[in-house]
């Protein structure tokens, strides 16, 4: 089972200044590491689809402010910004973990699994991270100092960067399962449980991307 990130010596001290989302990542490099990375992930709630994640290294130097909770932004606005992302050249990595194995393994350990999956993809295209800050409670399965940062979306840019690159990704893909799948709106409702999508799911049944131990899909099956 995953544990809760350890902290590291002189973590924490004091409150960043309100609005430094960046806070986390310089207090790092101030120690010692070079390269830090955020990581998260999208789509646990969903009855139908992947859990995907990412990991971000955004350069020492971007304006960081641009990054914030893929929550709290348009579409628009995250494709754009990841348009940013390419431009000011992070590294990027990303995981995809079917729906399959979400019922096989549990939706935690899902969106671990994707997200060091992200981490092994980024290493793979770039020169690895030296430190990853993790959204969430519990840190990734990889042999590499981080930290868990509950609400991290919201408090480090890295890991918003992620935020924003895995929803896109995410959007992109269930875009895509809508035209196979097009009686239960997938490009609506991204596979959430919203009424229309789960009346489709009365009406029709499960198809092969719905989650099958989900309550509102475990019981058409």
């Amino acid at each position: 089972m995953p544990k809760p990130g350890g902290l590291i010596p002189g973590w924490g001290k004091g409150n960043p200044p309100q609005g430094d989302t960046f806070h986390h990542e310089r207090l790092l490099y101030a120690q010692g590491y070079s390269r830090v990375a955020g990581a998260d992930e999208v789509g646990r709630g969903p009855l139908a689809g992947p859990v995907v994640a990412s990991c971000v290294i955004l350069p020492v130097s971007c304006n960081y402010s641009l990054f914030s909770d893929s929550k709290t932004l348009s579409h628009a606005r995250r494709v754009e910004l990841c348009a940013t992302l390419a431009d000011i050249g992070a590294a990027i990595g990303t995981g995809i973990v079917p729906a399959s194995t979400i019922d096989s393994i549990n939706i935690l350990q899902a969106s671990l699994l994707a997200m060091r999956q992200a981490y092994e993809d980024l290493c793979s295209r770039h020169t690895p991270p030296d430190f990853i800050l993790v959204d969430g409670r519990f840190t990734i399965g990889a042999a590499i100092p981080q930290e868990a940062l509950v609400k991290g979306d919201a408090r480090s840019a890295s890991i918003a960067a992620a935020s924003i690159v895995a929803k896109v990704a995410r959007d992109a893909l269930m875009d895509d399962l809508h035209r196979r799948y097009p009686e239960f709106r997938f490009a609506r409702n991204k596979g959430y449980p919203t009424r229309e999508h789960r009346q489709a799911i009365s009406t029709h049944g499960p198809c092969p991307e719905h989650r099958r131990t989900f309550r509102g899909v475990r019981e058409f099956v």
